[in-house]
């Protein structure tokens, strides 16, 4: 009869074992936290945490400073535009560094990154919004914006563009991620109903862009994450607008998605000419479009019963959303389940969604090449 408790030798052995996996695990964990010290992210609302305020937010989403925004993690409102944590909060978190403040703290303590990103930027320069009198656009920031209030915190660290390679401008990009969050999506929506055609502000949306990630590159960026659109047609404000029976395979609003997707294959065709130009930088791209359709097809696995409605909103069914009463406002509630919603506000996700669409960039194969394969590539070029 097999004894019900393990002999000596086995105690000894399973000890071995675990004591192997404990350091494997541990030199894993600690070369990930260690391959970079400071993050430094560019974007929109997706991943602003802080740089806009109610009074200069983005249209239709001014409460942004009201609860119950940031009601799911910090409890109250972060001028993040969920109900809690970004993509980029739990790509710091998996990093081991804290949240980044916004560029606009003044008071923040930024030895780990800045967050230049702002809700409401545009790919476009705001001027041309401006000389097409398109008055949606009531932010006038965009990603040039962002660059000029990087070479402003570059000046501040001592990093000059005429000494690219001093001292201290090594200690702004060595050991530094760059994280530029999806950013374009506004440009199409400002133009909604315009004479504007969506093949030019692809065209000039990209052209922008591409320039801001050369100069990246130019400064001294070596590991780069760009983001793609996510897939915009299945925002509760696209499916409200669009008639019903412009649908896709995931039901969808099929035309706005259609846009969405030819913008982000010309992206990808940017960044692999950006990868021969600076063929010493790692530029990954990280599939918003695809991580949003696999939870769209298969919600139930990742814990969501919600796919199109929005979980703070007004207007009952089917999205729950109208967009001259938005979250924030004080006839506005937000569903008690948060973490079973895609959607938060009509436009923005919920945190759960963010944590789920950040696992697949991190961990996951919706990266290219591999978010894993920029983390080997810094722990071996220290």
């Amino acid at each position: 009869m097999a004894t019900l408790f393990p002999t000596h030798s086995s105690l000894r052995n399973m000890l071995i074992t675990f004591t192997i996996i404990f350091f494997a695990s541990s030199l894993l964990s600690s070369s990930s936290a260690a391959s970079f010290k400071k993050i430094y992210a560019f974007g929109d609302s997706f991943t602003d945490t802080g740089n806009t305020e109610a009074h200069t937010g983005p249209n239709g989403f001014v409460h942004v400073s009201n609860p119950p925004y940031g009601t799911t993690f910090f409890h109250h409102p972060t001028n993040r535009y969920s109900d809690g944590r970004l993509v980029i909060d739990f790509v710091a978190e998996s990093l081991s560094l804290p949240f980044l403040p916004p560029f606009r703290d003044s008071k923040a303590n930024k030895t780990h990154g800045v967050n230049f990103a702002v809700a409401g930027s545009t790919a476009i320069n705001h001027e041309f919004f401006v000389r097409n009198n398109l008055s949606l656009d009531i932010t006038p920031e965009s990603i040039e914006t962002q660059m000029i209030w990087f070479n402003r915190y570059l000046e501040s660290q001592g990093c000059r563009d005429s000494e690219p390679g001093s001292d201290r401008c090594r200690e702004v990009f060595d050991d530094a991620l760059f994280w530029v969050g999806e950013i374009g999506v506004n440009d199409y929506a400002y133009t909604l109903g315009s004479t504007v055609s969506g093949d030019t502000i692809r065209r000039l949306a990209i052209y922008s862009f591409t320039e801001f990630l050369h100069t990246l590159l130019k400064k001294g960026a070596k590991y780069v994450v760009v983001e793609g659109l996510p897939t915009t047609g299945c925002f509760p404000l696209a499916m409200t607008l669009a008639p019903s029976d412009d649908r896709d395979d995931i039901g969808c609003v099929k035309s706005v998605n259609n846009q969405t997707n030819a913008h982000n294959l010309v992206l990808q065709s940017k960044l692999s000419e950006l990868r021969q130009q600076f063929p010493q930088a790692v530029i990954v791209y990280a599939d918003y479009w695809n991580a949003y359709r696999t939870v769209m097809k298969s919600p139930a696995s990742y814990g969501i019963k919600e796919s199109f409605k929005a979980c703070c909103g007004t207007g009952g069914e089917p999205y729950n959303f109208d967009v001259f009463n938005t979250c924030g406002s004080p006839s506005v509630t937000a569903c008690p389940d948060p973490y079973e919603y895609i959607n938060w506000d009509g436009v923005h996700l919920t945190e759960a969604m963010y944590k789920v669409v950040t696992g697949m960039f991190i961990d996951g194969n919706l990266s290219d090449p591999p978010f894993k394969t920029l983390l080997e590539r810094k722990v071996r070029k220290p």
